[in-house]
């Protein structure tokens, strides 16, 4: 019997899977390494790519909507392009630079210790000039309709206030960036084979399913990056005076998440196994 205990809680100690060691808080030797400016390339025309694509769209629909109320693609097609733009990306960028496309999640990932604060930033500026150059071909391609439909700009919504929006961007930031750190998960990558494959999947319908909630409070920024560019580009005062909302909210999101699954998910985890361990006759 004795026997049968011991082996079982040996079980408990071999996990099945390993944590990464944590990312170095500053890591200048990434500086000399060309896979690190790769990652950063990435990044950048990952960012390009999804706002030309999502920004398009929403000038394009706005454009139909005017004409026809009941032509284009919708509030639901909207979310559909960002949500799929999201799901292609990362597919095709995960390998090269994490698949970030977002300065919250890549702040969110920093917090948690995935990525070094070199990598963090350089991340962050090349997404910020990724997207202010996407909608910068949409501005040269579509000139006579980008000023005239909003040029993609996040503004707070008429009849919502500004704890309404900032409330909005954080919520939604947080199932973001929760989806982005349970899709990844060691453990669950180690247990389910197919889990990797997938991992874009979960990620792009977090953003879809925010883009329709929050699309009519404050067009869904829950993207700092995305937010600038055509804020930017666009240049009217509205987009400026909201812009703090589109950088408070999902850093706090991303903030509040990395904290949930890292001190509260997984730490509980720990704490039980740790409770087995001292007492394996329970």
């Amino acid at each position: 019997m004795a026997k049968e205990e011991a082996a079982e809680h040996a079980s408990f100690r071999n996990k099945d899977y390993h944590d990464p060691p944590p990312a170095p808080l500053v890591d200048v030797a990434e500086l000399a390494k060309w896979s690190f400016y790769r990652a950063v390339i990435a990044e950048f025309v990952a960012t390009l790519l999804f706002l030309y694509v999502t920004v398009m769209t929403v000038i394009g629909y706005k454009s139909q909507a005017e004409a026809d109320p009941c032509s284009g693609v919708g509030n639901l097609g909207i979310a559909w392009a960002f949500g799929g733009m999201i799901f292609v990306l990362v597919y095709c960028t995960a390998g090269v630079s994490g698949g970030h496309i977002n300065p919250a999640v890549t702040f969110g990932l920093f917090l948690a210790r995935k990525v070094s604060l070199v990598r963090a930033i350089l991340y962050m500026v090349a997404q910020c000039l990724g997207a202010i150059c996407g909608v910068g071909l949409v501005k040269s391609f579509q000139h006579s309709y980008y000023d005239r439909y909003g040029g993609g700009a996040n503004e707070l919504a008429t009849g919502y206030s500004a704890g309404v929006g900032l409330g909005a961007e954080i919520i939604g930031t947080f199932v973001l960036v929760y989806t982005v750190f349970s899709a990844t998960d060691p453990k669950r990558t180690a247990r389910d084979s197919y889990v990797p494959v997938l991992v874009p999947l979960p990620i792009g319908f977090a953003v879809f399913m925010v883009h329709l909630a929050t699309i009519p409070i404050t067009g869904t920024g829950i993207n700092p990056a995305r937010s600038l560019g055509p804020a930017v580009m666009y240049g009217h005062r509205k987009s400026w005076d909201d812009q703090w909302i589109f950088w408070a909210g999902p850093f706090t999101g991303a903030a509040l998440a990395a904290f949930y699954h890292q001190f509260v998910l997984r730490a509980a985890a720990a704490e039980a196994l740790g409770t087995f361990r001292s007492n394996p006759h329970v």
